[in-house]
């Protein structure tokens, strides 16, 4: 059972249902990834509202990581979703407002 006070949301991805959350380790993998300096620039872009599917798979492959999922970003980015690139958007955006609250997304 997720808790989402603790950042956890679940999705459907790949066949399964799956449990992601953005861990301090997933956070800094995405400050390293993304180039952002701290987490208030890291939320700063993520509210910015524009993400390509490079940005989709390395936020949803982080979630999947920090719930202890052992999956590369190419693993993701061969997943499917049942409402496709419209769920991609979805479950990046639901992990975001899950870890950094719904006004930083």
């Amino acid at each position: 059972m997720v808790n989402r006070h603790r950042g956890e949301i679940t999705a459907e991805l790949g066949g399964a249902r799956r449990t992601l959350v953005l861990t301090l380790g997933a956070l800094a993998e995405l400050e390293a990834a993304f180039g952002a300096g701290d987490l208030s620039a890291l939320a700063e872009r993520f509210g910015a509202g524009r993400m390509s599917a490079i940005d989709l798979t390395r936020i949803i492959g982080a979630g999947l990581r920090g719930a202890g999922e052992s999956v590369t970003d190419e693993e993701v980015a061969r997943m499917s979703a049942p409402g496709g690139a419209a769920d991609y958007v979805r479950i990046a955006v639901d992990l975001i407002e899950a870890t950094f609250g719904g006004a930083q997304a």
